[in-house]
């Protein structure tokens, strides 16, 4: 991935995740609904055109209305996003992410019983 998504290029890619291939037509609306409230049809079609340039989607040109989807699953644009994290901020610790990210919002109880789970694993390697 030579670029990082911004924050609504990732929105975009959201819905793509969600919705599969899909229009421009298609990615406004379900935006809108989303978001709740008018997007301009242009600005979806202008960043898809430039996120088709970046890499992040490709466009299937044989139909009128053209098509994208992600070049990249959900879990790989997440997890290039938060390794720069980790690197950057927490100068390469996951533990330490870990940490803040509990210490600073609440868990909810499936939150908590997946991560003992994963501590768990983790500890029989």
């Amino acid at each position: 991935m030579s670029d990082r998504p911004t924050d609504a290029e990732l929105a975009i890619l959201r819905e793509l995740w969600a919705l599969g291939p899909s229009t421009v037509r298609a990615v406004h609306a379900s935006l809108e609904a989303r978001q709740g409230r008018e997007l301009a049809y242009t600005t979806v079609l202008k960043l898809l055109q430039v996120m088709h340039d970046k890499g992040l989607v490709v466009r299937d040109a044989s139909q009128r209305s053209h098509v994208y989807t992600p070049t990249w699953s959900e879990g790989a644009i997440q997890g290039r996003l938060l390794d720069d994290l980790v690197d950057k901020a927490f100068g390469g610790s996951a533990g330490q992410l870990v940490l803040r990210a509990l210490s600073d919002r609440a868990a909810d109880p499936d939150e908590i019983a997946e991560i003992r789970s994963l501590l768990d694993k983790l500890e029989q390697k």
